[in-house]
């Protein structure tokens, strides 16, 4: 990116660091809705990054480590520019719903269109402003309501360069995973701009792990692109590429009894879980259909059948996985003293 940067008609210079709304569709009172931006650029030309959080607007895990990433005294010597999108789909966290009001995924709706539905709208919008400015993008996402996701990388790896980044990000899981029609990561590669998509956690909550992680995963990336200093901390480990993963569904309709949980090391039909009536007796029980680690769960203890309860990463090893989990806890959850 060139010593040129204009988001809106507002121009940002080398050295410069502004704050910018960007105007979306009106509340129906009236009321002015705008996406919040903050454009940090450093005083030496460098690439240029986006950071999305909430484009699915009950996933709110982004918003905070987009707010920690910009108060951090580590982009004082940046070197490019970082452009930080806390709230994508405003409309969306104003209603804590995953959708905007016209009940379209802002994440199936790319490449948009100036005059399409209101989804359609935001998403050219936010593609045209920002996404296409950029030379890298980390698009930050959560499990959905009731469902929580390891934290874990999604991207895709048969790129080089993005597999480097993937991995300097720090989290043990990496996911090779295909473009989606309409979603911002396979609009964002047919311009060019390689995106890592962060998943972790749960909608409408923090959790601090995948907070943490998530910052922290930042700054790796931003130091591997040479935009900021490397610290000198200890080398994350090696992560791990799944070979596959699949969901594990619900085999009756009742009261479920987790036997496992996320992070998890499973063996091939090992229980996960038992689904039980009001009365106590067991229906069935739910078995992993290959030896895996649980990257993302069904919360709510009542299910369906049918309904999706665990997904399962399946890996070579096993074994080591599941150590580099621990790392991970230990790395990013604040100790009893603390």
């Amino acid at each position: 990116m060139g010593k040129t940067l204009e988001i809106n008609g507002i121009e940002i210079k080398l050295g410069e660091s502004k704050r910018i709304e960007l105007p979306v569709a009106n509340l129906y009172t009236g009321g002015e809705v705008a996406i919040p931006i903050q454009v940090i650029r450093g005083k030496r030309s460098g690439p240029t990054i986006f950071l999305s959080g909430a484009i699915h607007g009950d996933e709110l895990n982004g918003i905070e480590i987009v707010r920690r990433v910009i108060k951090s005294k580590a982009l004082n010597s940046l070197k490019g520019t970082v452009i930080a999108v806390p709230m994508v789909n405003i409309h969306g966290v104003l209603n804590q719903s995953r959708y905007l009001p016209d009940r379209r995924d802002l994440n199936r709706s790319f490449p948009g269109s100036e005059r399409g539905s209101l989804a359609g709208r935001v998403a050219n919008l936010f593609l045209k402003e920002i996404v296409h400015k950029c030379d890298y993008g980390i698009d930050l996402h959560t499990g959905a309501i009731n469902r929580s996701n390891f934290p874990q990388i999604r991207a895709n790896l048969e790129d080089e360069e993005t597999l480097a980044l993937a991995k300097s990000f720090g989290v043990p899981v990496l996911l090779n995973a295909n473009l989606r029609d309409g979603s911002l990561r396979q609009s964002a590669s047919e311009e060019g701009t390689k995106i890592l998509l962060y998943e972790a956690g749960e909608a409408l909550r923090f959790d601090e792990l995948s907070i943490s992680a998530g910052v922290k995963g930042v700054f790796n990336v931003l130091a591997e692109l040479g935009m900021i200093r490397k610290r000198k901390v200890k080398k994350p480990a090696e992560p791990f590429i799944a070979l596959s993963s699949s969901w594990v569904r619900a085999t009756a309709s009742g009261l479920v009894n987790d036997k496992k949980q996320l992070g998890d090391r499973v063996n091939k039909n090992e229980v996960l879980a038992e689904i039980g009536n009001p009365f106590g007796d067991i229906l069935d029980t739910v078995v992993a259909k290959h030896a895996g680690i649980i990257i993302g769960k069904q919360n709510i203890p009542l299910t369906q059948e049918g309904d999706a309860m665990f997904h399962v990463a399946n890996f070579e090893d096993t074994h080591e996985v599941a150590e580099h989990i621990e790392i991970l806890h230990d790395l990013h959850l604040p100790t009893t003293d603390e």
